[in-house]
């Protein structure tokens, strides 16, 4: 440091300069009588040896370091943070996005300050880095983690000056009354009376005394956090919950408001203001979203500014516009919010951005791409809600680009399947509401999803496995901060109960024969060893198959799918099978089935029912099946016009089963956000591939209002496609139960090569069914008792008493190899040792793969153990009576047991009538 100047003294020429002792300075006298405080002693530190990592490999520690490249300047600084792996005789430099730098070899411990040189590059060791906190990834992740509580800061109050002159008051000496000049009347005498209601609540307002707008002490009032930093010179105030709302707001849906508004606020210190609301479908997502609106709407925290939130945007698909707009009308009245409702575009969106009579825009996500200049202009806007989020799950998704280039940083994903496929939909999903929170695409793909899915393999090493359980763990810590997610097992105290059937339907001896020619043929095998392209070709094929022949020909009057465009290999296909197969109305298993359901279900009940599928050409058939037993139904799919479609939604729940018995339904249009409380049973006729498109659609009838027990149906050919496709389903709800509620386990997400071929196998059984035999459940198909897994149970304790049954018949086979009987040629009878431990070999390496494939598809699947599993052969009649009496009461509809007991009538093949091969059932909230 520079001393302070000090300006030269003048010395006198007689004087010598030397100073006696008279004349030296005295020190002045000290004005405080604390003692003399001494200065701190110093202390030399000796350095201290690293200490032993908290590590289960100690063969290699992390440190953080300082890096540069090579410089000849004097005054060097650092290029960047990286960290260092030093192990098995190496030390690793990696940037902060885990991108390696360069490696050398090192097996001396390191210690604070140490420097070395890796790659051109000069390191100096800052510190130890722990091995738990590198497995995890934070060190490769910039996110902010929740400060400490800081205490606040106190201002004291300034003192009075001693020489102000204190004017002491005067007392109070009333006045002589003055007369009135005027003339007083007897009402003019009359005593003041307010004139507001009795039952009117008012608070006191006192001068520069911050009053919130709704009483915080009611009975029931919902307050929000206050924020922690307030501009200077302002007071806070509480926000309280419009009373209007928060007296309909069940307590899940009060934690949600709360949530929100702390997300939104910049309360809860992530370092963004954007938030996922993942509930359920069913959990009210809508009113707590009205609710927050409303709030913010109306209320600052900072006493006497202007509300948070001018103008809200809500997207979502377009058949749910008109749903919003009922929504608010049914909480908030006509006249307390405006709504403008972008549906027509003969409406000025003008109306919205420049006006002041609407304060919320709802609009579909294509009129948003088309109009996103025109939102632009205006205020602008302060908030954005996306419903059904996950539509912006590609990063490049021109709705979501749209959204971007809007100025606000509040925005809210509304959606009950966040996770649907991959953890990449996922990282889009989560940069839309807090952009650079995950960090750039690239280093969360190296330092997330390679090693969690990479995790899930089969031939995973048990460090890949202990290094994706713990990025899954970080990366679930890490979103948990602005996603909520909530199941739908807190609305039991609410809602009646809701019954998921998996019933898998043995295809028709023309279905199961087609379904094999198409197989064996020619083309078929010569197009399973092209590309991708042409499997989603073989896929699609064969899912018509399983749904009905009659798809194949596209049938007079029925829609034809879009997958038909490109017609060469499946014309080439079907011209090798009999034309007989294709013109059969009764081809279809679960078309048989499904009739019988209806028939059973219009006699015996007077509820009404919902019927969904994937394709319009499927909706043709099913509408083809009403109309022939004189059903009645409505329907709705893409070619509904959004405006007539919730008016089909109302007149459905309004009226009786005997006017409508029936709603057709699009899983793709109409499958997300509609209220079909009006029927209690619904039917998922075919699959898809993401398990979130399904679930959407199940979710239709189980919601607020519903009076009756729901009972849901899914209909899949047993040992067919449908079946396999639905087992991928289970592994890919898995991972999403990994991230999203914290738990252990998940599958795989993409085929080998075998597995492929397995894909369009057709494996049919005389008893039980393929997924039972996948998950090594020992209950023979009798119903047992459905276990409770918890989320850290390992699976492989579920298939433990199924791999000593492997190993003994192991055991069988290598006896029989030992024991088969083999005549040489005497010239070759010096290699029959070496040729008999090849074969033991390869019988032993081709059991442990099987053995392999079925833990791991244990593993993947063990949610099905949640399930009771029926096989329905234990129900004909020739069983004994007390067995089939215990498992008909695990069968809790009597629609279903009538269907089940009403076979024994034949078709025009000779075949049985009731179709239903093996059931899994599953009754929850």
């Amino acid at each position: 440091m520079f001393k302070p100047f000090k300006p030269p003294s003048f010395v006198k020429p007689g004087d010598s300069g030397v100073l006696n002792d008279s004349q030296r300075a005295v020190k002045r006298p000290r004005l405080s009588d604390e003692g003399v405080v001494k200065a701190n002693p110093t202390i030399n530190n000796d350095r201290a040896v690293a200490p032993e990592p908290e590590d289960t490999n100690p063969d290699t520690v992390y440190y953080n370091v300082l890096w540069r490249k090579f410089t000849t300047k004097k005054n060097k600084t650092w290029d960047g943070d990286g960290i260092l792996r030093v192990g098995k005789g190496y030390a690793i430099l990696e940037d902060i996005s885990g991108r390696e730098m360069g490696r050398t070899a090192w097996d001396k411990p390191l210690l604070p300050e140490s420097r070395l040189s890796i790659g051109g590059k000069d390191i100096e060791v800052d510190s130890l880095l722990p091995r738990k906190e590198y497995l995890s990834g934070r060190a490769h992740l910039n996110v902010l983690r929740p400060n400490p509580p800081t205490s606040p800061i106190i201002v004291s109050k300034p003192r009075p000056r001693s020489k102000l002159i204190v004017v002491p008051e005067k007392e109070f000496e009333p006045k002589q009354p003055v007369r009135s000049a005027t003339f007083q009347t007897e009402a003019s005498k009359a005593r003041y009376k307010n004139p507001m209601l009795e039952t009117s609540t008012v608070l006191a307002k006192h001068k520069n005394e911050s009053t919130p707008r709704h009483d915080p002490f009611a009975n029931g009032a919902l307050i929000m956090k206050r924020p922690k930093q307030i501009p200077k010179d302002k007071q806070i105030v509480d926000v309280v919950v419009d009373p209007l709302l928060s007296k309909h707001l069940r307590d899940h849906q009060r934690e949600g408001v709360k949530f929100l508004y702390e997300c939104v606020m910049d309360i809860r210190d992530y370092g963004g203001e954007g938030a996922i609301l993942a509930d359920e479908m069913g959990l009210g997502k809508t009113l707590q979203t009205i609710t927050l609106l409303w709030t913010l709407l109306k209320q600052n925290p900072i006493y006497e500014e202007q509300p948070v939130v001018k103008k809200a945007l809500i997207v979502c698909p377009a058949t749910l516009i008109n749903n919003w707009k009922k929504e608010f009308r049914k909480w908030l009245g006509m006249e307390r919010i405006g709504v403008f409702v972008f549906d027509d575009n003969k409406k000025r969106i003008t109306d919205f951005t420049r006006g002041r009579t609407y304060s919320v825009l709802v609009i579909s996500y294509e009129k948003l791409r088309t109009n996103i200049d025109e939102l632009q202009k205006g205020h602008g806007i302060d908030i954005v809600i996306a419903d059904e989020g996950h539509r912006l799950k590609k990063e490049q998704n021109k709705s979501g680009v749209a959204i971007r280039s809007l100025t606000t940083t509040k925005r809210i994903i509304l959606s009950g399947t966040p996770i649907q496929n991959d953890l990449s939909e996922f990282f889009s999903m989560v940069t839309f509401v807090n952009p650079g929170i995950l960090g750039s695409a690239k280093a969360f793909t190296k330092q997330f999803e390679v090693p969690i899915v990479k995790s899930r393999q089969p031939e995973a090493s048990p460090d890949e496995i202990e290094k994706g359980q713990a990025r899954s763990e970080e990366l679930a810590e890490t979103t948990s901060a602005f996603i909520l997610r909530r199941t739908a097992d807190i609305l039991s105290k609410y809602l009646p109960t809701k019954t998921e059937y998996i019933l898998l339907c043995r295809p028709t001896k023309t279905q199961a024969a087609l379904y094999n020619r198409i197989i064996a043929s020619a083309t078929f095998q010569a197009a399973l060893s092209g590309g991708s392209q042409l499997h989603l070709q073989l896929i699609t094929l064969l899912k018509k198959v399983c749904n009905s022949p009659r798809l194949l020909t596209g049938g007079e009057g029925l829609a034809k799918d879009d997958d038909n465009s490109d017609l060469g290999l499946v014309q080439s296909i079907l011209s090798e099978m009999p034309a007989s197969f294709l013109r059969n109305n009764g081809a279809s298993a679960k078309l048989r089935v499904l009739d019988n359901l209806l028939s059973v279900l219009r006699s015996t009940t007077d509820e009404k029912i919902v019927i969904v599928s994937n394709s319009t050409a499927i909706l043709d058939l099913l509408g083809n099946l009403l109309v022939s037993n004189g059903l009645t139904f409505l329907r709705l799919d893409g070619s509904t016009p959004p405006k007539t479609r919730q008016d089909l939604v109302d007149a459905f729940n309004r009226t009786s089963a005997s006017e409508r018995f029936a709603f057709l339904l699009s899983a793709k249009a109409g499958g997300q956000g509609l209220n079909l409380i009006g029927a209690s049973r619904l039917v998922l006729f075919d699959v898809d591939w993401n398990p979130a498109t399904d679930a959407q659609a199940m979710a239709r009838i189980h919601r607020d209002g519903q009076k009756r027990p729901c009972m849901i149906y899914r209909l899949l050919i047993a040992g067919g496609l449908d079946e396999k496709i639905w087992q991928r389903q289970v592994t890919k709800l898995g991972l999403a139960d990994s991230i999203m509620d914290k738990k252990k386990g998940g599958g795989t997400s993409s085929f080998t090569h075998e597995e492929l071929r397995d894909l369009f196998r057709l494996d049919v059984r005389e008893r039980g069914c393929q997924t039972h035999e996948l998950i090594a459940c020992q209950c023979g198909g009798q119903g047992l008792p459905p276990v409770e897994l918890e989320a850290n149970t390992p699976p492989h304790e579920i298939i433990d008493s199924d791999d000593d049954d492997d190993d003994d018949e192991d055991d069988e086979n290598d006896n029989k190899i030992q024991n088969k009987p083999m005549w040489r040629k005497a010239s070759t009878i010096i290699n029959i040792e070496a040729e008999q431990e090849e074969e033991e070999e390869k019988a032993r390496s081709h059991h442990a793969r099987q053995r392999r494939r079925r833990r791991e598809s244990s593993k993947e699947m063990q949610s099905l153990m949640e399930y009771t599993h029926i096989d329905t052969a234990l129900l004909n009649p020739n069983v004994n009576d007390e067995e089939e009496e215990d498992l008909s009461t695990l069968i809790h509809d009597e629609v279903l047991l009538q269907l089940l007991h009403g076979g024994g009538d034949t078709t025009n093949e000779g075949e049985e009538e009731h179709r239903i091969a093996f059931i899994f059932s599953k009754t929850s909230a």
